[in-house]
């Protein structure tokens, strides 16, 4: 078993004052893989003033250097690449090839955009064309608590780390307790490109620990969060105190409408992208809006999608989804599996207990309910499981109304052949993306991602993402050619 119970403080990896063993499991064998120490509040004190201190001279740095670091981060990030794959699958039990391929590589495409993005970001701008006397000064915001979660690791850190190390600001970055090997291997990718001491920052720990010692310290300036709504809600009373700047991105319940004209595999192509990563994603579509004119057969795809969708080891290559990322989260999707049925969904794939022939690990069987009302549990509440709920509608402005009936707004999804409706639906969607016609990942390099309502607010990604983490300032009487 791996002993990864280091912080790195400081520009140096240093023991935990005052921490407590937890083990890392594997999801797929239900056996230790790691111990990581959850850090205490001298810990947190410690990466806090580390940051505090190298905020002087890094938000001071040229953007000559950030590139420079940058560029080096991201040439040891793919040379390290089949490193960063080993350490996500084993740690959360995405299948390898997955871990290998996109889970990795999304970290890779976010860090070239994020370079693009610096290349030619305007720290300096006049007000307007009239006022050139008036100036806007984009500036770093300080020292940034960045809390990420487990189910795409390094797509979080590299949206947080990377944008907040470009516009100048310090960071404590404390990744999920369920999945930090892969977090621990990016901060030796940052040690080895020559990050400046106390310019990033790593201490492990769980929500109620340094989680919340980050959100209510007075010398952290913004916390940017990534998990749960709920744990949203928490984090954003918990700054209330000291007023800091709170970036969410929480959950969702997307809407896939698929239209009476939909193309011939938009209704498998769903399912698939409600199954993958075994359904553990915030933009998954997992409530499937189809014309009552395709209802029927729309179910009989999704059944057949479903049992064609192969459930194995995450240490297996293939298109297989690999085990929900723990105990707790195995039994929530169970629970919600049950809930779908008492409430009288029609289950015609999958349900509950494990697949056959994996007695161990926290493997779920993909699940197909039909004939849902946007009432049932299953339509409103995230699963975060490969569980598909379908309801059919008869007209555009009935499935605009079923999709936005929702405390979520994060992504919803529009499968028609019709451009004109498709971007008619689009404008009334109230979420902070929508994908159309299976273009799920075209705009994934340099665009904002974020939602409306519980799903957040803030958007991470190319120039939006710069901007999270900077101050705006107007300065009156500036002299141009100074």
């Amino acid at each position: 078993m791996r002993d990864e119970r280091k912080f790195y403080i400081g520009g140096q990896w240093v023991r935990s004052v005052e921490g407590v063993d937890r083990a890392v499991i594997n999801p797929s064998t239900e056996e230790r893989c790691a111990v990581i120490s959850l850090g205490g509040k001298a810990d947190t004190n410690a990466a806090v003033a580390a940051a505090k201190a190298a905020f002087t001279g890094w938000s001071r740095s040229s953007r000559a250097d950030r590139l420079d670091l940058m560029r080096s981060i991201l040439d040891i990030y793919i040379r390290r690449s089949a490193e960063m794959g080993e350490a996500i699958s084993l740690e959360m039990g995405a299948p390898v090839d997955l871990a290998k391929g996109l889970q990795t590589g999304i970290g890779q495409v976010h860090i070239e955009a994020f370079i693009r993005a610096l290349e030619c970001f305007e720290f300096e701008r006049p007000l307007g064309a009239d006022t050139p006397n008036d100036r806007i000064l984009y500036e770093p915001i300080g020292v940034c608590g960045l809390i990420t979660p487990w189910n795409w690791p390094m797509n979080q850190v590299t949206l947080k780390v990377i944008p907040a190390l470009a516009s100048g600001c310090t960071m404590v970055l404390k990744p999920s307790e369920e999945a930090p090997l892969s977090s621990l291997l990016f901060a030796e990718y940052m040690d080895e490109a020559g990050v400046p001491a106390g310019v990033f920052n790593l201490v492990n720990g769980d929500g109620a620990g340094v989680g919340s010692q980050l959100t209510a310290h007075e010398d952290v300036d913004l916390i940017s969060f990534t998990g749960s709504t709920r744990a949203g809600q928490i984090i954003t009373k918990s700054t209330a105190d000291t007023v800091k700047r709170v970036v969410l991105e929480l959950g969702g319940k997307g809407a896939n409408i698929v239209f009476e004209d939909a193309d011939e595999n938009a209704v498998s192509r769903g399912a698939l992208h409600c199954f993958e990563n075994t359904g553990q994603s915030c933009n998954a579509p997992t409530r499937m809006l189809v014309h009552r004119s395709r209802y029927e057969s729309a179910v009989e795809e999704a059944r057949q999608a479903a049992g064609a969708q192969a459930v194995d080891l995450a240490v297996k290559t293939g298109g297989h989804i690999g085990p929900a990322v723990n105990e707790a989260q195995f039994n929530r999707i169970q629970d919600m599996i049950a809930r779908g049925v008492e409430e009288g969904a029609q289950l015609v794939a999958g349900g509950p207990g494990k697949p056959e022939g994996l007695s161990r690990g926290y493997f779920v069987r993909p699940t197909v309910f039909a004939g849902c009302t946007n009432d049932m549990t299953v339509m409103q509440q995230e699963i975060f499981g490969p569980v598909l709920s379908i309801m059919p509608f008869d007209t555009e402005e009935e499935a605009i109304k079923i999709a936005n009936d929702t405390s979520f707004g994060l992504t919803n999804y529009v499968q028609t052949q019709d451009p004109e409706r498709a971007n008619r639906v689009a404008r009334q969607l109230r979420s902070g993306m929508v994908e159309m016609n299976g273009n799920f990942r075209t705009a994934a390099a340099g665009a904002p991602f974020g939602g409306y309502k519980q799903s957040g607010n803030g958007r991470e990604g190319g120039v939006w993402g710069l901007e999270d983490f900077m101050e705006v300032k107007l300065v009156g009487g500036w002299n141009p050619g100074a």
